[in-house]
């Protein structure tokens, strides 16, 4: 009987272990991060956006705001293709993310869907902000750079990017 028991639960153990779906590395940490791609496929890392500086906006589809900034940021981001890269975090989201992306022209951007956190919102929580939108710009080398809370309008976002990294349109 004990032998019985032993076997038994050392074939539930092997196969607990070697059926069960493996969760996606993910961290949120301010300067090193790496999310869930919003569209399921793999993750999206800080580290692969390297090279040209980053404009990281966070999004939700339930944020008036990030719509009223979305269309301006879509527009900036196909000018300074190729020397800024423009990347989105779904954040706190409640409805769908993926759809207001391709609604906005930004599903084209490299997506990825916070987690963690307070409201699946891990990396908008180490950023230190509260509410909805919030950009944040990493130089080339993946550092952050400066954080800003709130709709940024295309005119003023244009000057942030000129400010920071001396790139003009």
């Amino acid at each position: 009987m004990v032998l019985v028991v032993v076997i038994a639960g050392v074939f539930f153990a092997i196969r607990g272990t070697s059926s069960a779906p493996q969760p996606a590395i993910t961290s949120t940490g301010a300067t090193n991060w790496e999310l869930p791609r919003l569209n399921g496929g793999g993750t999206l890392k800080l580290a692969d956006l390297r090279g040209h500086p980053v404009v990281l906006d966070f999004f939700a589809s339930w944020c008036t705001a990030c719509r009223g900034e979305l269309p301006g940021m879509a527009a900036l981001s196909h000018r300074l293709s190729g020397r800024v890269t423009f990347a989105g975090i779904d954040s706190e989201e409640t409805g769908d993310g993926q759809a207001m992306a391709h609604q906005y022209g930004i599903d084209g951007w490299p997506l990825a869907r916070d987690v963690g956190g307070s409201q699946a919102s891990g990396l908008h929580d180490a950023l230190g902000t509260r509410g909805m939108p919030v950009t944040a710009f990493y130089d080339s080398n993946g550092r952050l750079v400066t954080v800003v809370p709130g709709a940024i309008g295309e005119d003023d976002l244009r000057a942030r990017i000129h400010s920071l990294f001396g790139i003009s349109t």
